[in-house]
């Protein structure tokens, strides 16, 4: 009864935050944002950005600096398709959350009651050399522990995996076979270690307890709802000319990426649940701006606000977690706990996620605010602790109406 109580006031919170005044901003400072994308253009960090700024309302701005290709000198499009990498992991446990409402299952559910290849897995009780001895694990695995990163299961691929993003050839089904007979590194639970393979799970959860692909049950629970006409795992051949060149620096100069993380979706097999989407910053402000309505965008509900509170808050206790400090982690979102360094600008209770070549979403629920970096760089020492990141989230800041 408690719990109820609680989760009833917590619920009051977002209906709350839904019905108040939506952030206004200043046009003149809103307009710092693009100078500074440009500095940073010119600087040659980045060849090109679009950036996106905006409350439970809607865009307040979007911009595009910059080049979408360096060797044609096409200059950069406002609707460029970018990979957004690893911010796809939020959004494939929205699609986890979705059949969670409509009882397909629970987060609570072990992995093994959806995916029978994970019966019987084993942990890492000792390492000598190459001798490794195995247990059993003190529990199963859970989709929570996959939502948290906190299962166990390795962060890396097994050697016949190592290449599964760049050549893309393998199956979801197939991927995920393979991972199932890994021993897990902790026990479950026990600490939070990043890990692709956990979600990419997650994906073929969907896959089994929705009867559909992982790349028509988001497209249809999810982007066509919200009118996200240009997310894809696999762009279509009137998008490609779209998608932003990915770049590496090299003494001081941005050169063709050699070896991208992520392989070519032409041909591709595998969607990639943790980190395969392609999106624009108009799109995925569509997604941001419903997360910040509770799950709604205008009629369009993709959310109940329970689970989009459930998901947005902090479900890691005190486990260190994230790539900056005073981090936690919700499902599949990055949770500000404690604001210092890249995050003091903004509020406790800030969520979003950054993904490989550089991109950054973040929603600030407290000041009714989202910020979208969409960049196509390799070779950031840090994308999360990025100065592109800092300078962005606090120029939006400064832009509110107080």
């Amino acid at each position: 009864m408690r719990h109820w109580f609680k989760l009833t006031a917590l619920i009051c919170v977002v209906f709350s935050a839904v019905t108040l005044p939506a952030a206004e901003f200043d046009s003149a400072k809103l307009g710092k944002i693009r100078e500074r994308m440009q500095a940073f253009v010119d600087q040659k960090v980045i060849a090109g950005a679009v950036t996106a700024v905006g409350s439970k309302d809607g865009l307040a701005s979007l911009e595009a600096v910059g080049l979408q290709k360096i060797e044609t000198k096409q200059p950069m499009p406002k609707d460029a398709l970018f990979r957004i990498a690893s911010m796809t992991k939020p959004i494939t446990a929205v699609g986890i959350m979705i059949l969670q409402e409509e009882g397909k299952l629970s987060v609570d559910d072990p992995v093994e009651k959806h995916l029978p290849e994970f019966r019987g897995q084993r942990i890492v009780a000792s390492r000598e050399g190459d001798s490794v001895t195995l247990k059993k694990p003190s529990r199963v695995i859970t989709l929570r522990d996959l939502l948290t990163h906190t299962s166990g299961l390795p962060g890396g691929f097994p050697a016949g995996l190592a290449d599964l993003y760049q050549t893309r050839q393998r199956t979801l089904a197939e991927a995920v076979l393979v991972s199932s007979q890994q021993p897990l590194d902790f026990e479950p639970g026990s600490k939070w270690s990043y890990c692709n393979a956990g979600i990419d799970t997650l994906g073929r959860v969907i896959e089994v307890a929705s009867g559909q692909s992982f790349e028509e049950f988001m497209a249809a629970r999810i982007f066509r709802p919200l009118g996200m006409n240009d997310t894809a795992c696999f762009p279509t051949e009137q998008q490609t000319p779209r998608i932003a060149g990915l770049y590496d620096s090299k003494d001081g100069e941005l050169i063709v990426a050699n070896r991208p993380i992520v392989g070519p979706a032409t041909g591709a097999k595998h969607p990639i649940p943790a980190g395969g989407l392609y999106s624009t910053a108009a799109d995925l402000a569509k997604l941001y701006q419903a997360m910040l309505n509770a799950g709604r965008l205008g009629s369009t509900k993709i959310l109940a606000p329970e689970s989009v509170l459930t998901m947005t808050k902090v479900q890691t206790g005190d486990l260190q977690c994230g790539f900056v400090p005073g981090m936690g982690f919700g499902f599949g979102w990055a949770v500000v706990k404690e604001p210092q360094g890249v995050t003091a600008t903004i509020s406790p209770g800030t969520f979003g996620h950054g993904g490989a070549f550089g991109t950054q979403g973040w929603i600030d629920p407290k000041q009714d605010l989202f910020v979208i970096l969409l960049i196509q760089r390799v070779g950031l020492q840090n994308a999360d602790g990025s100065d592109l990141r800092r300078e962005l989230q606090q120029l939006a800041v400064e832009a509110i109406k107080r």
